[in-house]
């Protein structure tokens, strides 16, 4: 069975065999299913039922925040008969850092096609997830679209996106607002998609990956403002200058920075982002008193 989404524009397809029992799992992608489209997908996944035996290059290892962040590490296929130029990707993930290797994405040279394969059932549909993540973040950097780590309120037809660190308090700062902010809605909790149109207005999207909290919202508001938080003694919030905003955005981006194509749409994006929309500071703490400052000063 074969089954098409789209999020923030993006067509991709995921095939699975239709009795796999890990169908039951990804509910999280329903509100983004689309019957067969004419548009080209960004990528298709196909989930297979053995990791293959290959010899690999190491490549990158990427190096996550905290220890309960996934483990993901890039390797190029070393040449075989199956590849003889070496040119597939292999990456191997586990859900924490500290966790054996137990799935793994073979894809393309250029992202757009994959399979996927897990050592034991019970981190099917986290390999799933990420290997969607993956792909949707490398193909479709070059077009326009970030796929993000935020948390994203959507307030009287805005998406004010609230970005940091792991464990700085972007979804704590969400919540405040959802208790104490008339009228705001959660769009994304974790992973929602930034995407500048041709009309060079910059929208952010629901997504079927929000982390811990099950937000799948096939929605999108143009954004009003973009905020990074900081744990601090007390509230108060500055907006960035241009150099500052990139250097808030930028490292919640998720791409891999070291293909030219990637990184290079990545920062074409930002660019374009952080000249049209607005992007602040907000040292606070986790009170209504900071979400209160921060609407204040935000809100369009």
């Amino acid at each position: 069975m074969t089954k098409h989404y789209i999020v923030a524009g993006h067509r991709f397809d995921f095939t699975m065999q239709d009795d796999c029992p890990l169908w039951a799992g990804l509910g999280n992608y329903a509100p983004f299913e689309v019957a067969e489209s004419d548009r080209e997908p960004v990528f298709s996944l196909e989930f297979v039922y053995q990791m293959e035996k290959m010899k690999k290059v190491p490549v990158y290892v990427e190096k996550a925040e905290d220890p309960d962040q996934p483990r993901i590490e890039i390797f190029h296929r070393a040449p075989d008969e199956a590849d003889p130029e070496g040119k597939e990707w292999i990456i191997e993930m586990a859900p924490v850092q500290k966790m054996d290797i137990c799935a793994r994405l073979v894809a393309s040279p250029d992202f757009r096609s994959g399979r996927v394969a897990v050592a034991h059932g019970r981190v099917g549909e986290f390999a799933i997830n990420n290997a969607m993540m993956i792909l949707y973040a490398f193909t479709t950097a070059p077009m326009g679209t970030l796929e993000m780590h935020s948390s994203v309120i959507k307030r009287e037809g805005y998406g004010y996106m609230f970005l940091g660190k792991s464990g700085t308090g972007k979804s704590t700062h969400s919540n405040l607002w959802l208790k104490y902010i008339e009228g705001s809605e959660l769009l994304n909790d974790d992973n929602p998609v930034l995407r500048v149109g041709e009309d060079g207005v910059a929208r952010v999207y629901g997504s079927p990956w929000s982390g811990k909290t099950p937000c799948y919202k096939n929605d999108s508001v143009p954004v009003g403002a973009i905020v990074r938080l900081n744990q601090y003694p007390e509230n108060r919030i500055s907006r960035n200058s241009l150099v500052e905003a990139y250097a808030a955005v930028y490292p919640s981006c998720s791409g891999f920075r070291a293909l030219s194509g990637i990184a290079d749409g990545m920062h074409s994006t930002i660019e374009k982002v952080v000249l049209s929309i607005p992007c602040f500071t907000l040292d606070c703490l986790p009170d209504e008193a900071a979400a209160l400052l921060s609407c204040k000063t935000i809100s369009r």
